[in-house]
């Protein structure tokens, strides 16, 4: 049975419905002075890279004194706009009780995620899904541009051997990162990608949603995995 389980958040636990794209633009504008007229791939994608790739986009080159601005305005927009969050997002179905299952079941959970740790906290708090997350074990898109070295920060930082984790996540990057580290892995096709494509990404299990909260439950333990 595994001990800890490594939750993605964007499309995975919650859907923000397009308020994360205007608080990225924002939040872009501050730190550049420029409106942010298109943005980059973000399925999968750490924030550095998104923030990079869409200055690129505007002809822009960027260190990480740019990304260390980013992500502050960022956080403060998230902040200043939770109430859009709540009344427009939504956690996603079944999202809730899994958490509130494993927590039972004695699993330590935790996020392996592109965004940068205020903005995924603030996310999680704003749906009510935070009160089972061990914030300190996660791994997030300021500790590294790459999905694959997250995962294996949150394992390091966790004391748990991959055998003894599982990752939940909606992209390939998802799938990708936890075959990188030897961590079984539950895709769910909540977001963009279709079962077929996580499939063929690696996945050897894929739910169409996190509603069956029973069947979830078990394929952590490893029953079916």
């Amino acid at each position: 049975m595994a001990r800890l389980v490594l939750w993605d958040i964007d499309h995975t636990l919650i859907d923000t419905r397009g308020v994360g794209r205007e608080l990225s633009a924002a939040a872009f504008q501050r730190t550049t002075g420029l409106a942010m007229r298109e943005q980059a791939k973000i399925d999968g994608i750490t924030e550095p890279v998104i923030f990079r790739e869409t200055a690129k986009l505007h002809g822009l080159t960027t260190d990480r004194g740019d990304f260390d601005r980013f992500a502050a305005a960022l956080s403060e927009e998230h902040l200043k706009r939770t109430a859009d969050l709540r009344e427009r997002g939504h956690a996603l179905p079944g999202a809730a009780a899994v958490l509130d299952a494993l927590d039972a079941d004695g699993v330590q959970q935790t996020v392996v995620t592109g965004n940068v740790r205020p903005v995924a906290e603030i996310k999680l708090q704003v749906f009510g899904l935070d009160r089972h997350i061990l914030w300190d074990l996660g791994a997030y898109g300021e500790d590294n541009d790459m999905r694959a070295e997250l995962v294996r920060l949150s394992l390091q930082r966790a004391d748990v051997r991959p055998s003894e984790a599982v990752l939940v996540g909606d992209t390939p990057a998802d799938v990708k990162g936890a075959n990188a580290n030897d961590v079984r892995v539950i895709a769910v096709a909540s977001g963009r990608s279709n079962e077929a494509a996580l499939r063929d990404c690696g996945a050897e299990v894929v739910l169409s949603d996190l509603c069956d909260t029973e069947l979830l439950v078990k394929l952590v333990r490893g029953n079916g995995l």
